[in-house]
């Protein structure tokens, strides 16, 4: 008699937890250490893992490679954790294929008690993980969005992005009404300054976990289309040395912020205050943003990576070339 067929995110969990214990070497406990799961639950993955035939003499499953590289990205940028997409699971989009895995990441974390404070970036990338999420029961969550609002209209609207996702967990939420760019760097640090910034400032450097995503320097970035400021040029942004934003701010490809003064127009927390937080989330793929993604990689802000197969590999090897 066949066993019935398990969706896709029950395989993974079966050959993540197959590889930890098969190949990395890792006990029953320390693997519901890593996962998050009760040694019961290791228990029976394994168990599962040898009926199907997934775990043999190896792995066997089309997301062995992409457990492989999960293991290796950790390793080579010092990760906490790392998803990845592969590549033949959907002819979608990558960016609604990487929204995907964080929905079905942050239906796992947003499901922990242990986090109480959650922050939301912008991007298309995240508007597509609301869409793969489980819905939760959390009044005790708050929902936070965690930059300031673009002035050009846009298809995507930050706001409205912590707002479904706070629906999504019956959860309490707070939005940064802000712009995202100040006419100067004067004008930041006065807007900065006022006590409903200030506050709400303080209330996104002391989330528990934040999602975000990076845009490149083509028009397929958001930021790029809907929220540079009329007055800035992407072509002066690309003779400053930008490869890509983070959060608004604009990077070189070592990750260091560019000399141009919309850097200083950012109405929001500094990339630095990244450090201070548990679990920063990056969900960002495509060949088209590895410049951007090594960039943000590259300051030791990131805990956990959520990318496609094809990045991943492309990631790693610059990596490894550089060694």
């Amino acid at each position: 008699m066949h066993d019935k067929p398990i969706s896709p995110e029950a395989e993974r969990f079966l050959v993540r937890v197959a590889w930890a214990c098969e190949i990395e070497g890792l006990t029953q406990a320390e693997a519901a250490d890593r996962f998050g799961v009760t040694r019961l639950r290791v228990n029976k993955a394994l168990s599962e893992a040898r009926r199907r035939g997934i775990v043999r003499l190896s792995v066997h499953s089309a997301y062995s490679p992409c457990v492989e590289l999960e293991t290796r990205l950790k390793t080579h940028f010092a990760l906490d954790d790392a998803h990845v997409a592969p590549v033949a699971d959907t002819g979608a989009p990558v960016k609604a294929l990487i929204g995907s895995y964080l929905g079905h990441y942050l239906s796992n974390l947003l499901s922990d008690d242990a986090t109480t404070r959650f922050g939301m970036g912008w991007g298309s990338t995240l508007n597509h993980a609301l869409q793969s999420m489980q819905p939760q029961n959390r009044p005790d969550l708050e929902i936070v969005s965690v930059m300031g609002c673009v002035t050009r209209a846009s298809d995507l609207n930050i706001i409205e992005s912590a707002r479904l996702l706070a629906n999504l967990c019956n959860a309490q939420k707070r939005y940064f009404t802000a712009p995202l760019y100040a006419g100067s760097a004067r004008s930041r640090n006065l807007l900065i300054k006022q006590d409903v910034f200030a506050d709400m400032i303080k209330r996104i450097r002391s989330v528990d976990a934040l999602a975000m995503t990076l845009g490149d320097m083509s028009a397929r970035s958001n930021m790029i289309c809907d929220g540079l400021p009329s007055t800035v040029s992407v072509q002066e942004l690309i003779d400053a040395g930008a490869v890509g934003d983070a959060l608004g701010f604009y990077l070189d490809a070592n990750g260091r912020r560019v000399k141009h003064a919309i850097n200083g127009c950012v109405v929001g927390m500094e990339l630095a205050d990244l450090a201070g937080i548990d679990n920063v989330i990056l969900a960002a793929g495509g060949t088209y943003k590895l410049a951007v993604i090594r960039a943000f990689l590259a300051l030791g802000h990131t805990n956990t990576l959520i990318t496609d197969q094809v990045t991943a590999l492309a990631l790693l090897d610059g990596a490894e070339q550089d060694r």
